[in-house]
């Protein structure tokens, strides 16, 4: 009978989870539907059936992870075949009746062995995490379907015991262990790659957005009286960051086995936050779109990463990055470059200060502050100056982002 294996859904894709199986064994399966659910490092994707057949056992249950490439069902073609019922057991007059027609010096049959339900129900990966952790699976409530014992639980009990004892604080409250996701484990391991790898230079500066404040006003007020989606502050800043990059095309870049490509299209990835970590959708050729579009594509792609219904393909691809924290009230911060693009935008919140005009009189402006993340092995410091000399120009005269 043909495995089903675990699928490569996303390109830094390693392992898989499985959130729901949409069948069960010895439900029938048409090629096209959809067979599972499964969480990837970026997003949880439905897997749709190649083949048809009967699904025949389920390897991997509900809440377990698998390698890709390693077999998480097995299809059938015939209804799976039931276990065959053990023999009852033999009631003493039923015993005495059948030891009649043995021989008078037969042994005295051998005490049962304990019951296989007595061990923990676990799944086979949580088991072999146990062993080379030490961790006593008996001592350890399963949080899978059915109370099953699952990897994540083995790795709770065993960071809690390999965790150094803390003084217990004044309200005796204890701290509660929270293994760590598929995707905050993916996107700790490409940022501290990137940290470690890419030599970081950043640099900081500050735009007069009074007039792209009014300018979006402006728009969104005809925009509702057309009956059209409003458009963010954040959706004229990547669509500045897309026609700053076109002048720009050296920060327009990536790095890969020390070649430097300089691409063609200009593709924006959004820094979305969910619930479980970050994910970076991508706005594609943003310096050949209009404002309105640009705002549609971003809120659209914001709104499904959010709900972990992202596509593969609506991930990657990305040339620069925009993570945006204003919204927040966050003034400034630096971020780190998502690989292996050359840069990201670190933007902050648009405040209302104090300022000296030309004339040395003092008058309150709104004013913004970013930084641009550039990896030194392709950027020098005054090209990226140039860059945000480019994207300064455009935020304080709004009307070119929108033509």
């Amino acid at each position: 009978m043909p495995e089903i294996l675990m699928p490569r859904l996303s390109d830094t894709m390693e392992s898989g989870m499985i959130v729901r199986w949409h069948k069960q064994a010895g439900d029938q399966v048409t090629p096209g539907e959809t067979l599972a659910e499964i969480e990837t490092d970026k997003a949880v994707m439905e897997y749709e059936a190649y083949e048809g057949g009967v699904l025949g056992r389920i390897l991997v249950p509900e809440g377990e992870e698998a390698a890709i490439g390693d077999p998480i069902a097995i299809l059938g073609d015939e209804q799976p075949v039931k276990p065959q019922e053990a023999p009852p057991t033999l009631t003493p007059p039923q015993a005495q009746a059948s030891s009649s027609t043995r021989s008078p010096v037969s042994a005295p049959a051998e005490p049962p062995a304990p019951a296989a339900t007595d061990r923990p129900a676990a799944s086979p990966l949580a088991r072999r995490d146990a062993r080379q952790s030490g961790v006593d699976l008996s001592e350890l409530i399963g949080s899978g379907p059915g109370g099953r014992i699952i990897r994540a639980d083995v790795r709770a009990a065993a960071e809690t015991a390999a965790a150094p004892e803390l003084p217990v604080p004044a309200d005796h409250s204890a701290a509660v262990a929270v293994p760590l996701g598929m995707l905050r484990r993916t996107s700790a391991r490409r940022l501290a790659d990137s940290a470690r790898t890419a030599p970081h230079i950043y640099l900081t500066a500050v735009a007069d957005v009074e007039e792209l404040v009014k300018c979006r006003q402006d728009l969104n007020e005809r925009l509702r009286a057309a009956d059209r989606q409003p458009i963010s502050l954040n959706d004229l800043i990547v669509r500045a960051c897309g026609l700053a990059l076109r002048k720009h095309p050296e920060v327009n870049a990536s790095v890969a086995d020390e070649v430097v490509r300089l691409h063609s299209h200009i593709n924006i990835g959004i820094a979305v936050a969910a619930d479980d970590g970050l994910l970076v959708p991508v706005v594609r050729d943003v310096d050949r779109k209009s404002i309105t579009t640009t705002a549609q594509e971003s809120q659209d792609l914001a709104g499904r990463a959010r709900q972990r219904r992202l596509r593969a393909d609506e991930m990657t691809g990305g040339t620069f990055t925009v993570s945006n924290l204003g919204m927040y009230g966050v003034e400034h911060f630096t971020a780190i470059i998502n690989p292996p693009e050359a840069a990201i935008l670190a933007v902050g919140a648009a405040r209302r200060e104090a300022v000296v005009l030309d004339d040395g009189s003092i008058a309150a402006r709104t004013r913004m502050r970013y930084t641009l993340s550039a990896d030194h092995r392709i950027l020098d410091g005054a090209v990226g100056a140039r860059f945000l000399a480019e994207l300064t120009s455009l935020l304080q005269d709004p009307w070119l982002i929108v033509a």
